[in-house]
């Protein structure tokens, strides 16, 4: 069994974000934005495993943001993409990301068991509630309007995979959503279970990840907000008698100057930035998701446009290793990189600025 570098170390972890859904986190027009075709995925999966990046992320879309270039029309399944991903690869942990009202958990947890054997014991699972109300309508489900409902039906949910995963017999669940007859999870992941990743921003939906996930995911806008808001999710899960770390996502443009990487980020996400999807994306987190905090959306469109609300990372090499050593200090555990590029791009960070991590000791 392979160590899977989420469970070990004490080291900041960084991973990547959405390589499997079209123009990656960046709704812009340019030519030259993120192809996320099976090629490319591999070709930086390779990269990053080699480089001793510690994860990927996917996102788990079903209808895009529309626009001129249909942001995230284009997606990879993620649960095939993570298979495909953990068999080409050696070190680096791979999640899929499950909406749980979309996968029916006895699938789901023979899924994940499955996939964490071809990869040894490196797979990881990211448990979405759902939020996206366009992408229930496009799967004919309806949403529902209140939080309680929707996390009520996913601890369930998990509470079965989790059946599922222990059970050496085969056991009958008789639920509020789900009942089952002589159901068994035979194979249960390597270590009897995986890395839980869950963003979260409402109030249900930080009880569900306190109780259940090793991460949860969230956005890092405003630091002095966000040491207060690590320190309050960490003592509730200690309450819990449980750890939680938090993980959040950035957008990388690192150049050999500062005028250049401001140059390209004024390209892509604002003389170039696909208005209508950053519109769409912005308004559909106001009207259904708790991820991001209300109160700040709309101090934050410009990040959209950039990198999906992502905590911008853009300068040299020594701006960007700082602005990670600042999210390292906040008091999270790790961040997601994403690129306009990221197979162009990565190198370049791989080559300038991880040193400078490992030169301060959080790597």
């Amino acid at each position: 069994m392979t160590t899977n570098p989420m469970l070990s170390g004490d080291r900041f972890r960084l991973g990547t974000f959405s390589s499997n859904c079209s123009s990656g986190m960046t709704p812009t027009k340019i030519a030259e934005r993120w192809d996320n075709s099976w090629d490319n995925n591999l070709t930086l999966a390779r990269m990053l495993d080699d480089a001793g990046i510690d994860f990927m992320l996917p996102i788990a879309r079903w209808i895009g943001y529309g626009g001129e270039t249909d942001f995230h029309g284009n997606v990879l399944e993620t649960m095939t993409w993570a298979a495909g991903l953990l068999a080409a690869t050696k070190n680096i942990a791979v999640f899929a990301t499950i909406h749980t009202v979309a996968n029916h958990p006895a699938v789901t947890a023979k899924q994940i068991a499955t996939i964490d054997q071809i990869g040894h014991g490196r797979a990881g699972l990211n448990i979405v509630a759902g939020w996206n109300k366009p992408e229930y309508e496009a799967l004919g489900l309806t949403l529902p309007d209140d939080h309680e409902t929707r996390y009520a039906y996913a601890q369930e949910w998990f509470d079965l995979v989790r059946k599922l995963w222990a059970s050496k017999e085969h056991f009958d669940w008789n639920g509020t959503y789900f009942k089952t007859k002589r159901s068994k999870g035979d194979p249960a992941p390597l270590r009897g279970s995986v890395p839980i990743i869950n963003a979260a921003g409402s109030p249900q939906g930080r009880a569900f990840a306190t109780d259940n996930a090793d991460f949860l995911f969230t956005p890092a806008i405003d630091l002095s907000r966000s040491v207060t808001e690590i320190a309050d999710l960490k003592a509730q899960a200690k309450a819990k008698g449980r750890k939680i770390d938090v993980l959040t996502f950035s957008h990388v443009i690192c150049r050999p100057s500062r005028d250049e990487a401001e140059a390209f980020l004024h390209h892509t996400a604002v003389a170039n930035t696909d208005t209508a999807a950053v519109d769409n994306l912005v308004n559909l987190q106001f009207a259904h998701a708790h991820s991001f905090p209300h109160d700040l959306l709309a101090q934050i469109k410009h990040l959209f446009a950039m990198g999906h609300g992502g905590f911008p990372l853009v300068g040299t090499p020594d701006d960007v290793a700082e602005g990670i050593l600042k999210l390292h200090a906040t008091g999270f555990a790790g961040t997601t990189l994403s690129f306009v590029d990221y197979v162009k791009e990565f190198p370049y960070f791989r080559d300038n600025v991880l040193p400078k991590l490992q030169e301060a000791g959080i790597r």
